[in-house]
């Protein structure tokens, strides 16, 4: 007897920030993991979209490429405006990337799109309804909340999938149906992060040129490090505080050399690009970064107190993960970095230290292995 073929979904993502790529990629994993009976396939929008891609036209950079610039520079003040008139753009072109996304549909014939991109909800689902009108839309948010109008929920018939009770209200204030919505514990992470904990974290740190008696910090900012980093690594080695620090680069290659460079008062290990993020942190006391979800909901998921900074040049989306931090009691958020000595500190007091890191313990997220079954149920509402 032939076996069913089995259904197949498209997940939607792009590179503007990495992760929305880590996101699919990772749930992906696990939907494999659990022998589901589906064939999951990535689609990556903006090859989908480059040949309305204005900047790429007259400039000859991608959007995502210049986008991933800002981020990796600092280019940050103003982004509130910028991401206006970028949605503009979007509107512009509304009608010929929903003909492109159309033509795409027919010929993959998907039974299923999961969108983790925000800004093309709309036209993602508007084409999937016009080339195949009985297939479900479902959007995956991988941040804490969404940034309206127009980021990432949309006024359509569709599903969402929800990592916090903030993004579920701003899903009903849109008008979804309740049973459209769907409340995961928190944002996607890699399964590699629910792997069992190193057994010896001292002589790993060791092994890294790092005291195994020292409080340890680990400094993050996405796949292509950040500038902020360097004032970061120079208000550490200028102060009196006993702890060692843990960069991570990315593809930065200059920044890390830039931070292993010179002389050092405090122990310091220096890593460029790396899918082990989930190792380092489990060789951490502490985080430091920008206040992206990915991040922060990984220091968060290994029991790590973390502190960010917010301000004008924060993204907008990114805002509201700053409030999440203080309204959870996991770490501190600072107006900048310019005095990151004055936050380690009190946050390595070992009254503070323990309470937020229980408090980032309590916060059992599970989202990764959570969604496989929404998206079961999903299929067999469709169905019914």
């Amino acid at each position: 007897m032939d076996q069913p073929c089995p259904r197949k979904i498209e997940f939607v993502f792009f590179d503007a920030g990495g992760g929305h790529r880590a996101a699919a990629t990772a749930l992906q994993m696990a939907i494999q993991s659990q022998n589901r009976p589906w064939n999951v396939q990535l689609t990556n929008l903006q090859e989908l979209l480059d040949r309305l891609d204005v900047l790429k036209k007259y400039v000859g950079i991608r959007i995502q490429d210049f986008y991933n610039t800002m981020l990796r520079n600092g280019w940050t003040l103003g982004s509130p405006q910028l991401m206006r008139v970028l949605q503009f753009v979007i509107r512009l072109y509304h009608r010929p990337t929903v003909r492109t996304l159309e033509a795409h549909w027919r010929e993959t014939q998907p039974d299923m799109v999961v969108s983790f991109v925000p800004h093309f909800n709309r036209a993602l689902c508007e084409s999937l309804a016009e080339a195949l009108p009985d297939r479900p839309f479902l959007t995956v948010l991988t941040d804490l909340a969404d940034y309206p109008p127009h980021f990432w929920i949309e006024r359509q018939s569709q599903y969402v999938i929800c990592g916090t009770p903030k993004a579920v209200e701003q899903a009903k204030a849109m008008g979804h149906a309740y049973d459209r919505i769907f409340h995961v514990s928190g944002m996607i992470l890699h399964p590699r992060f629910y792997e069992l904990r190193l057994k010896n974290s001292v002589a790993e740190r060791r092994n890294l040129g790092l005291r195994p008696d020292l409080p340890t910090g680990l400094v993050l900012f996405g796949g292509h490090g950040s500038r902020a980093m360097l004032q970061i690594a120079e208000c550490i080695e200028q102060s009196n505080l006993d702890v060692q620090m843990i960069y991570i680069c990315g593809k930065n290659e200059k920044l890390a050399d830039a931070l292993r460079a010179g002389r050092l008062r405090h122990p310091r290990f220096v890593e460029g690009f790396t899918t082990r993020v989930n190792y380092y942190m489990q060789l951490a006391d502490f985080f430091v970064g920008k206040p992206g979800p990915g991040s922060v909901s990984e220091a968060v998921a290994m029991g790590l107190p973390v502190i960010v900074e917010c301000n004008a040049w924060t993204l907008p989306q990114e805002r509201y993960n700053a409030e999440w931090i203080v309204e959870n009691e996991v770490g501190i958020v600072l107006p900048n970095f310019r005095h990151v000595e004055r936050a380690v500190s009190a946050l390595i007091e070992p009254a503070t230290l323990s309470r937020y890191g229980a408090n980032a313990a309590k916060l059992q997220n599970r989202a990764v292995f959570e969604i496989p079954d929404v998206i079961d149920r999903i299929f067999a509402t469709a169905k019914a």
